[in-house]
């Protein structure tokens, strides 16, 4: 994958690429040719301050497209877009390194490169976090959309010129960081949204994975009607691609870590787990997990809560990791007991099944940091 500087004798070719993709993030979400004659006649796609480059595939297939503006600045700005059709296949993240690379490479040796996003674009947001950006401000009523009429929250990602060189991610030290500490309020650390076992690759949802997950549910729903609430009936799309859109938004404000599972071999999902009920202060994590019963019998589920339990202590700090379940659900007791954490209690009467008519008693694994050594 590489970029390809645009020329203006590509006018037309820019023209086709920005009026036939649609773009609802942006102010315009339809640009008119019009509008984009009078920017190339002004200098805005190639000028002392701006160039404009083509995001080319490892086929030479045009992918998407960036601006970056201000490079007579200090602070260079970027503006990225890819296709409609090539959206979901990784290759933002992608392009937004390359344009680092290019900016930093610059023999100005730019201080910082920074771009911004509406606050709900959770895909941008996405791409900002995997290319190594750090959010650096939220800023509300920022953003205003002629389309609506109406405004919505921005959000402002930078990148230093010491951690591209360095090779690293540094967090904002916020100025109220003291009064964070006297009130304890614990500083959530950065961590990946992906990372491997030994058979499975584990990463946070996308919503690509609305048609796997869809089909894994129904083909598992007899298995999990009795203890998924979600599973007392046969799911629709749509409300699979609405609860990955909330993960997706949950996982990003770190309210909720839903971890999706793909066997290494072939980069099939096998199913869902994460860290939940999260509590920062501690910090405390619960940890839930349901499989395709097409992959049960293979210890996969015990694989990954074993993976996302050290991801948990490693990562994210955590002095105590949870496991709730059904007493009478002995296929998950197992894994508990598999992946060693303790019984440490039983709640009686505690909750109810999952069609709601019967008392049931939970069981309360647990492990802590000690544990984990």
């Amino acid at each position: 994958m590489h970029l390809r500087e645009w020329t203006i004798e590509e006018q037309e070719q820019l023209i086709h690429f920005l009026t036939t993709n649609t773009w609802p993030f942006h102010g315009n979400a339809h640009l008119e040719r019009d509008l984009i004659e009078k920017t190339i006649e002004e200098g805005g796609y190639e000028s002392d301050e701006v160039k404009t480059f083509w995001v080319e595939n490892e086929s030479g297939d045009i992918v998407g497209i960036v601006k970056i503006y201000d490079l007579q600045d200090e602070i260079p700005l970027f503006d990225l877009r890819i296709a409609d059709r090539y959206r979901g296949f990784g290759y933002g993240p992608k392009a937004l390194r390359l344009v680092t690379e290019y900016v930093f490479g610059l023999p100005e040796e730019k201080i910082r490169l920074e771009g911004h996003t509406r606050q709900d674009n959770l895909a941008m947001r996405k791409t900002f976090e995997r290319a190594g950006f750090v959010k650096e401000a939220h800023l509300r009523n920022a953003w205003f959309s002629p389309k609506e009429n109406s405004y919505y929250d921005a959000v402002t990602y930078g990148m230093t010129r010491e951690d591209f060189l360095a090779g690293t991610t540094t967090p904002v030290q916020w100025e109220d960081e003291q009064y964070s500490k006297k009130i304890g309020v614990k500083r959530i650390p950065s961590f990946p949204d992906r990372f491997e076992s030994e058979r499975l690759f584990i990463r946070m949802p996308e919503m690509g994975d609305a048609l796997d997950v869809w089909n894994a549910q129904r083909n598992s729903l007899p298995a999990l009607r009795e203890w998924m609430i979600w599973a007392q009936s046969m799911p629709e799309l749509a409300t699979v691609e609405e609860s990955l859109r909330k993960s997706i938004a949950e996982f990003i404000t770190r309210d909720d870590l839903r971890l999706h599972l793909f066997l290494k071999e072939t980069g099939e999902f096998i199913g869902s787990s994460g860290l939940h009920r999260i509590n920062w202060e501690i910090p405390k994590f619960e940890i839930g997990y349901w499989i395709d019963t097409r992959f049960e019998g293979h210890g996969y589920v015990t694989e990954a809560v074993n993976r996302i339990t050290r991801f948990a202590f490693e990562e994210l700090g955590a002095n105590r990791v949870e496991i709730h379940c059904d007493e009478k659900n002995v296929k998950s007791r197992s894994v508990a007991e598999r992946a060693g954490y303790e019984l440490e209690g039983l709640f009686r009467q505690d909750s109810l099944s999952a069609d709601g008519k019967q008392l049931r008693n939970t069981c309360i694994y647990a492990k802590i940091e000690i544990d984990s050594k």
